[in-house]
């Protein structure tokens, strides 16, 4: 087995292993099987299926029916680029997408501190924004079936998340995926059970898949279903949950192998958590339309219930509850690995966990009305998303920084194309917030 190392150019060769952590190589000399290197993408799918997914798609399919079914299908083919890119990058140099971010202000000889500490504090405040809203898509949950009053909601969501968390580690990080996969398959079957009640209407279902509005609201409708999908710690993540893994390579054969299995990986994943957010849109369509009171999860969830029957809204608040507490320990995970990159500076994952959600217990506490705090939270994501998908874009088509496994022109423009789309949008979504118009 060849020893790799950067080319005079800094670019890492084929199969590098420049910048993996230490420790032991697989033992097995043969090719692992393809399913065997699958998983990161399915722990990065469930901040496409997390409660502001759920309030932004109730929405859009009880106000509009089918309309915006288009804005879904377009954000996870893009999602599908997104992710991909993410996972390669950490592949190839073997690092996460803020190490390297880290690297290239590092480089600078004025200014790159600083720089670098200005990147982890918005990248900071995207991932906190992001806990606010799974711990309080887990409350309101835990409210939903058993009453429990939002305060106590959030802290058993978060002693949950706790024990989530104990299992992610070096020599546990595949049960931590197992668990996390666990949690998306009861989110699956939670969100999905009402649709086989309702049955689709597959006309309205092929019109909804031309692009088109219906006057400003739904332009900001897409807007939050797109901003709930693409999110920027999911770009984060991806990467580092490769770079954890500590995929060998080996050489090129070993290369294409796993940029093979990780584009099954993110395809699998992302047509899952994309199934689950059009079931969504599609039980909302068929069985909330026109009923007041959808623009809230609660008020969705009782619509649900009133007409599908106690046990269809019970398994709507199961997938809910799945979703928060699996939202909130994926997102905590990569608060940990922003800080470890950026801040380079790591505390106890546990304790991290036990600051970061304090912020959300206060909200509650506060009697802010959940469902607008949701929305308010992917505002906040909405701005992060340019600082994560421009370094992405821009870092996977450097020769200097991918060498041979750099993207090619056509999915380099994609890329930018989508990112583009993504970016436009959710800037029009912080202007019509911040305007009142939202």
């Amino acid at each position: 087995m060849s020893s790799l190392s950067p080319d005079a150019t800094g670019a890492p060769q084929s199969g590098t292993n420049e910048g993996a952590p230490d420790g032991p190589s697989p033992r097995s000399t043969g090719r692992p099987r393809l399913f065997k290197l699958l998983g990161p993408a399915f722990v990065a799918a469930i901040a496409y299926v997390d409660p502001g997914n759920v309030a932004a798609n109730l929405s859009a399919g009880a106000e509009y029916g089918y309309l915006l079914l288009w804005v879904l299908v377009l954000a996870n083919v893009m999602a599908m680029v997104v992710q991909y890119l993410s996972a390669k990058l950490g592949m190839v140099t073997q690092k996460s997408l803020t190490a390297c971010i880290s690297d290239r202000f590092d480089r600078f000889r004025r200014g790159g501190r600083p720089a670098r500490l200005a990147f982890w504090g918005q990248a900071e405040i995207i991932t906190a924004a992001t806990d606010i809203a799974e711990v309080i898509g887990g409350a309101i949950a835990l409210n939903l079936l058993f009453g429990t009053p939002l305060v106590l909601g959030g802290v058993i969501v978060g002693f949950v998340s706790l024990v989530m968390l104990a299992l992610q580690g070096q020599r546990t990080q595949r049960t931590f995926e197992a668990v996390i996969v666990a949690f998306l398959v009861v989110i699956t079957v939670g969100f999905l059970a009402g649709v086989f009640v309702t049955g689709l209407s597959i006309g309205e279902m092929v019109e909804g898949i031309v692009p088109r509005f219906q006057g400003t609201h739904t332009v900001i409708l897409a807007a939050s279903m797109l901003g709930a999908t693409v999110m920027p710690h999911a770009v984060y993540l991806h990467s580092g949950l490769v770079r954890d893994r500590r995929f060998n390579t080996r050489d090129d054969a070993g290369m294409r192998l796993h940029l093979r299995a990780t584009r099954w990986d993110v395809g699998g994943a992302l047509v899952l958590a994309g199934t689950v957010n059009i079931g969504m849109l599609c039980l909302a369509a068929e069985a909330l339309r026109g009923v007041a009171g959808t623009d809230s999860i609660e008020g969705a969830h009782a619509a649900v219930e009133a007409a599908l029957g106690p046990v269809i809204g019970g398994m709507f608040a199961v997938g809910l509850l799945a979703s928060g507490l699996a939202s909130t320990s994926v997102g905590c995970y990569a608060g940990d690995m922003v800080m470890r990159d950026l801040l380079k500076v790591r505390i106890p994952i546990l304790l991290r966990r036990f600051i970061t959600i304090l912020p959300a217990l206060a909200i509650l506490a506060s009697g802010t009305e959940p469902t607008w705090a949701l929305v308010l939270s992917q505002v906040v994501l909405s701005i992060g998303i340019p600082f994560a998908l421009i370094p992405l874009v821009r870092l996977t088509s450097m020769t200097s920084i991918m060498g041979k496994w750099v993207n090619n022109r056509i999915l380099t423009a994609t890329a930018w194309f989508f990112c583009a789309i993504i970016i436009s949008l959710n800037i029009a979504l912080v202007y019509l917030t911040i305007s009142g118009q939202a």
